[in-house]
């Protein structure tokens, strides 16, 4: 037995860990030891701080940025320095949207353009996803422990590390998504809380659609969120179709959990239109605003395409010209990515397939160096930066998926069924356009759904919480032997995952290692 020394109601013990939420939630929808809750959360994030700022500013090539930063650095400085614009001299237009470059800006605003700069917006976004996930897993498993678990597996896993430390793009977009996310999670404990008041006024079987719900919040926010994803990369557009339908079946399980006599009904009069208007109309809104810089300057390429590049009459002349003009700049946009194809002969030596990124069978080196590197104890000497997964990590992901799968099927799990919408919302639409050059980057926004469902899956290895013996005014906790072992194990797993963390730091961070060590760290033949 173990002796319990806080003062923690026993209550609190009790749950089992891997329970699903109860019918009628508490008014936060969270775990009750908010305190406790808080200071793991910031621990981890401030762990999270010191592991993607640490060097920051290194490695460069000679002082400019290094792998696809050369094209976002740039923009970037041209956003702060040419009155909200960029251009892209490689290519002769802008490829993706705004909001990533407008926030590598930011830190170019602090910091001049210097690898400092252009990398420290990265860094911001990749602590901050941290304590994200660690307060969404927390909210939907109703656990600190399991929580914290997820956070922990986020700082160490080698994919968002490196995305939080370079000049690129996909970082910002997964913060965007899961911020998402976890609006949605709180709109659903929310709107259960305001059925469960109307159940307790007598409203709720008022109507046989269920009671109006009001203003959410929540769900708003969710928009905003998915509208600077969208701003990012159009690849959010992917999550705006899984989350909203994710958020309906939210409201209908609500429904039908409060006894709503027709829950399909009273969703769709109810729910799907307030829910179109937060989850499509407010992301295009935010999307249009964040060309802001655009449609205010003079030379914003393919500002003035109407009477240019396209007519200015036509069946769509009573549309304004600026908007006109953008979608013939959206269109050359998408006609760039269609074209950027295999078949067209656009060949990369690191490009990959998504039947590829849930284990990370194929990475990317961004930086690589054999020459005048000095500084790892023998004569040669390399140092390289390389995007890859940590595989006691990734090699999970087919049996967690497999899980999920099964507990959302046998179990009606909602937790592990909304996982699969946000890891399938990141992987699966790729499937549609295999033809097209494609990057392991590419899956930086599974990893967060990736470690929120193996912290699930080890939820369901603990099992339930100690039982609680109070004798003599003490309470203990009893462990049972398969308790104890099962705790062992997801010990021995968390450890397994942060060695294998340590273990790739060199190639993560370009630290001088010798040409055999190199080697050594390349463990498939798919890696080199």
């Amino acid at each position: 037995m173990t002796q319990l020394t806080d003062a923690r109601p026993a209550s609190d013990a009790g749950p089992a860990l891997s329970s699903p939420a109860p019918r009628r939630p508490s008014p936060d929808g969270g775990p009750t030891d908010r305190a406790r809750g808080w200071l793991v959360t910031l621990v981890l994030t401030a762990l999270a701080v010191v592991t993607r700022f640490l060097n920051l500013n290194y490695p460069t090539d000679a002082g400019t940025p290094v792998f696809d930063e050369k094209h976002y650095a740039p923009q970037a400085w041209q956003v702060l320095t040419g009155g909200g614009v960029e251009d892209n001299p490689a290519y002769g237009l802008v490829v993706h949207p705004p909001v990533g470059k407008q926030m590598i800006a930011l830190g170019e605003a602090l910091f001049g353009y210097t690898s400092w700069g252009w990398r420290f917006a990265a860094a911001v976004f990749g602590s901050l996803l941290v304590l994200l996930v660690v307060r969404i897993t927390r909210r939907m498993t109703r656990s600190t422990l399991l929580g914290a678990i997820a956070g922990l597996l986020l700082i160490a896993d080698g994919l968002t590390f490196v995305s939080s430390r370079i000049g690129m793009l996909d970082i910002f977009q997964a913060l965007f998504v899961v911020a998402a996310f976890g609006c949605l999670i709180v709109d659903r404990d929310d709107v259960r809380d305001r059925l469960a008041r109307a159940d307790a006024a007598g409203r709720a079987a008022l109507s046989e659609f269920g009671p109006r719900l009001g203003v959410r919040w929540w769900r708003f926010g969710a928009g905003l969120l998915l509208g600077l994803s969208c701003g990012t990369k159009w690849s959010g557009m992917y999550f705006i179709a899984a989350f909203g339908l994710m958020s309906v079946c939210f409201d209908v399980a609500a429904r039908r959990a409060y006894g709503v006599r027709r829950p399909w009904v009273g969703t769709a009069v109810r729910d799907v239109g307030p829910a179109l208007a937060a989850l499509v109309l407010v992301p295009l809104l935010v999307y249009l605003a964040a060309y802001w810089g655009w449609f205010a300057a003079e030379d914003g390429y393919d500002r003035y395409s109407v009477g240019n590049a396209i007519g200015a009459g036509g069946t769509w002349s009573w549309i304004p010209d600026a908007l006109r003009s953008l979608w013939h700049n959206q269109a050359e946009s998408l006609k760039f990515h269609e074209e950027l194809t295999n078949s067209a002969g656009n060949h990369h030596p690191w490009e990959s397939k998504p039947w590829s990124w849930p284990m990370g069978l194929r990475p990317m080196l961004y930086y690589y160096a054999d020459s005048g590197v000095t500084g790892c104890g023998q004569a040669v000497c390399v140092k390289a930066v390389m995007l890859i997964g940590t595989p006691a990590l990734w090699w999970v992901s087919l049996p967690m998926l497999a899980w999920a799968v099964w507990r959302t099927a046998t179990r009606r799990d909602w937790r592990y069924a909304v996982v699969l919408v946000g890891y399938g919302a990141a992987l699966l639409p790729w499937f549609a356009t295999l033809d097209r050059q494609m990057y392991y980057f590419y899956a930086v926004p599974m990893a967060p759904f990736l470690v929120m469902g193996i912290a699930l899956v080890l939820g369901d290895i603990l099992g339930p919480a100690p039982f609680v013996r109070t004798t003599a005014g003490q309470r203990f906790l009893v462990w049972s032997e398969r308790q104890r072992l099962n705790l062992l194990l997801v010990c021995l797993y968390l450890g397994l995952v942060v060695a294998n963390f340590i273990w790739l730091w060199p190639i993560l961070t370009a630290l001088p290692i010798t040409v055999g060590n190199w080697h050594d760290h390349l463990w498939l033949p798919s890696w080199r």
